[in-house]
């Protein structure tokens, strides 16, 4: 039998917390009386929005500037929990970025970094406050997948693999778990409204129309509060999520590089956008 979770007076880390869905679990979160560490690259953004918090609130927040593709980052952020004494009861994996384009004119190395964002950043950080949660027998790690993890993805085929990943870690960690008081849930949403496609300058990788960021937190939250493994956030993106059951592999991989085909006559992008964010 699961329950409300009680937020009050518990520490969560949020990574990608400057903008988009991460900075919305700052908000819902200071609202349920947690404590906050923000992290994140934009360390002006991340100032201004610890102290509305803190104004707003009244909500004990701090935050931690770190690039998450760098080698050292999980490690000033463990330097930083053990000078502090801060202990992590909820993790909030929400950093990471999409580079759109044919999967060989993407540059490596843009790639490589959406991999240790993406992948490798959740994996060191839930290896690192999951002890912790063990000992207390309570705790919570929320990952922000994304619908793309439910199928290949051409033209961003990288990002597409790593919420595979992420969906398929997250799902392996919450059957591990699952008795022992640590809730693990990997949340999915579809094409959100956070400007992620303004950015990466591809429309045309957005499926249907842009839910609510509110929408995505709330599902979260829901999901969260029974215990789920995962939550595909949206009733249309629930009956997508079964599409890789009525066709082939094959089939379904042809049938979203034609959804995700750049328009004709416009330059196949290579942008990329870094934040809260999975576009789907």
């Amino acid at each position: 039998m699961t329950s409300r979770y009680d937020f009050r007076g518990k520490t969560a880390l949020i990574t990608g917390a400057s903008s988009g869905i991460g900075r919305a679990f700052a908000f819902a979160l200071a609202r349920e009386g947690a404590k906050l560490l923000l992290v994140a690259r934009s360390h002006d953004t991340l100032s201004e929005l610890t102290a509305e918090l803190r104004r707003d609130y009244a909500c004990d927040a701090d935050f931690l500037t770190a690039d998450l593709s760098t080698s050292g980052a999980v490690d000033a952020i463990a330097a930083y929990l053990n000078a502090s004494g801060k202990v992590v009861d909820v993790l909030v994996n929400n950093a990471g970025f999409a580079a759109y384009g044919r999967f060989e004119e993407v540059p490596l190395s843009r790639q490589r970094d959406e991999v240790l964002v993406n992948c490798m950043a959740p994996v060191a950080l839930t290896h690192l406050v999951l002890p912790g949660m063990l000992k207390k027998s309570d705790g919570v790690i929320l990952n922000v997948a994304s619908t793309a993890a439910l199928q290949p993805d051409p033209y961003m085929a990288v990002y597409g693999a790593t919420k595979a990943f992420l969906l398929s870690f997250s799902e392996a960690v919450w059957a591990e778990n699952r008795h022992r008081g640590v809730r693990v849930i990997a949340v999915c949403p579809g094409a959100t409204q956070t400007g992620f496609f303004d950015v990466v300058g591809a429309q045309e990788a957005a499926v249907g129309s842009p839910m609510p960021i509110a929408t995505v937190i709330r599902d979260a939250f829901w999901a969260l509060d029974r215990n789920r493994s995962h939550r595909v956030v949206g009733m249309k993106n629930r009956l997508l999520a079964n599409l890789p059951r009525l066709l082939s592999r094959q089939g379904a991989a042809r049938l979203v590089e034609k959804i995700l085909r750049p328009r004709q006559g416009k330059e196949l992008a290579t942008g990329h956008a870094i934040g809260q964010v999975p576009p789907r």
